[in-house]
Formats: structure tokens, sequence, C-alpha cells
């Protein structure tokens, strides 16, 4: 018999095959599966002929809804939160319902598995030792923008989610705030038929999505190199510049430093700031 918990279950991406053996045992034992959408999720139950009760728990109904779940928990029923694929919150609503039930000390337990990003990753091809994980980018364009724009010079590989009629879009925006040549990946339904892993530099590859249709459908992780600064002889600064940078970079952030520096010298901020990075990557 179970203890009384919440579970957090992670369920396949795409192929049914891909959930773990304890995460079947733990469907078929708890008192409630809280699904994000029930009907989706009842494929999956159906396959492995889980009878489990379901109740619905999604991104608009999760305030409501708490109250009634927590008191159950309280009554000594075990619960699993599911998600329409992969690992619960990573994107998808329950983060409430956690630091909820934490708060009162009620154990929340992990059942791990699939994850699109992580799983994306692995093949990518890219650094993983150091990742920045982003999820969706802003709907409307100036914000996706203005956030691209604070992650140009984001060192660590950045990893995105994308739904199907934003993707042209975003690698569009991509191209501008971090350059064409950056490289990138667009892992498309993942572990489904039509399984997608293509990587190029971030031009190519928004260009070749533009002219094929068929890949501006279905699940997107978009996965994109980090930021590589030029090196340190590249950026050659004159003696001058070095020493008021060394003053600068003492007192006020990198940023401020190369911001200032550009009012007084000839180069860019950009420049200034690139060879802060530069310089602090090659210590």
């Amino acid at each position: 018999m179970l203890e009384r918990a919440l579970y957090i279950v992670a369920t396949p991406i795409g192929n049914l095959a891909d959930i773990s053996l304890r995460a079947l045992e733990v469907l078929k034992s708890v008192d409630c599966i809280l699904a994000e959408d029930t009907r989706h999720s009842r494929t999956l139950l159906q396959h492995y002929s889980i009878n489990t009760p379901m109740s619905s728990l999604h991104v608009h109904n999760e305030h409501g809804v708490q109250a009634q779940i927590m008191q159950r928990l309280r009554d000594g029923q075990s619960m699993a939160l599911i998600s329409d694929a992969g690992t619960p919150l990573i994107s998808d609503p329950g983060y409430l319902l956690v630091q909820a039930a934490r708060a009162e000390n009620i154990s929340v337990i992990p059942i791990p598995g699939a994850c699109a990003a992580i799983a994306a990753l692995s093949v990518s091809g890219l650094p993983v030792e150091k990742f920045c994980f982003e999820g969706f980018l802003p709907a409307k364009a100036h914000a996706r923008a203005e956030r691209l724009q604070a992650l140009s010079h984001e060192t660590r590989t950045l990893i995105f989610y994308e739904a199907p009629h934003r993707l042209v879009e975003s690698l569009e925006a991509m191209v501008k705030q971090l350059g064409p040549d950056r490289e990138a990946v667009l892992a498309r339904e993942l572990t489904k038929r039509y399984e997608t892993i293509r990587k190029a530099p971030l031009s190519i590859l928004q260009q070749w999505v533009a002219d094929h249709a068929e890949q501006q459908k279905g699940e997107n992780v978009l996965l994109v190199a980090g930021y590589q600064p030029e090196s340190v002889d590249e950026l050659a600064l004159t003696a001058q510049e070095q020493h008021l940078l060394d003053i600068l970079v003492k007192e006020v952030s990198p940023q401020q430093a190369a911001k200032i520096m550009a009012k007084w010298g000839q180069r860019t901020k950009k420049h200034y700031y690139q060879f802060i990075l530069a310089r602090s990557g090659s210590a």
C-alpha cells in the first residue's frame, strides 16, 4: 500500500512504452490521478489497463480545486499528478499544489521519467555541462525580442519550448537577437512517428522551417548554443582602456562598466562587454 503522499509522475512524451514500471505501479495504486487533460490521459491509462479515478487539474482551475485536493491529502489519500506529457510542472501546472503540500509537511514524491527538454539536450550535439531552460518565450513580438536580447550573452546552452504556430516567428527573432550563425537544434515530435532532429546555424534552420510546412506542426524543443565571446587578443584594447576598465569592473557590474566605457572610448558597449567576458573566461 502506498504511503499518503502527492506523487509527481512523469509520463511518456510520445511513445507509450517510455514509462517506468514504478510509474505504472503508482498510477494503479493511488486513490486519484490528477490529470491536466483527463481525455488525453485516458489513452495512456487504458493502454496499461489502469482504472484509477481521475480528476482535472490544469492552468485554469488550479486555484479552484486546490483546497479540495489538499483536504483529501490531509484525510490520508494518495494522489498522483500527471501532465499531458513528460514531467509535471515543467512548463505545466502543479507548482501551487506542490507548494501547498510541502507547506503542510505532506510528502511530495517524484516518480522520474521522460522530459522533452532533457531528451532533446541529450541528442543535440550542443554543450551539456551547463544549460538554461527558458520554457516558452513570450507570445508578443516585442516581449519576445526583449527576452532574447537579455539572453544574447548567456554562455550556457539555451533550451526553449515553442508552439507550432509561433515557431517561425521565434526563429526569426533568434536570428535577429542571437545572430544568424549561432548553432541551434530543432527537436520536433520527439519519440513520435514524425520525430525530427535538425542541427544548423539559426539562419539556415529558420529558413528550412519556413520552407517546410510540415516542420511547423507538433511539439517543439529549440536548443541554441550559448554565447561564445571572442578571444581577448581579437578584442584588444589600448593600455589606457584596459586600465580604466580594470577600475570600473571592481566598482560596477560588467554591463555598467561596458556602458561607461562606450561613452568615453572609441568602441561600442558590446565590444567592451565582450572583452570583459573573454578575459573572465580566460582567467
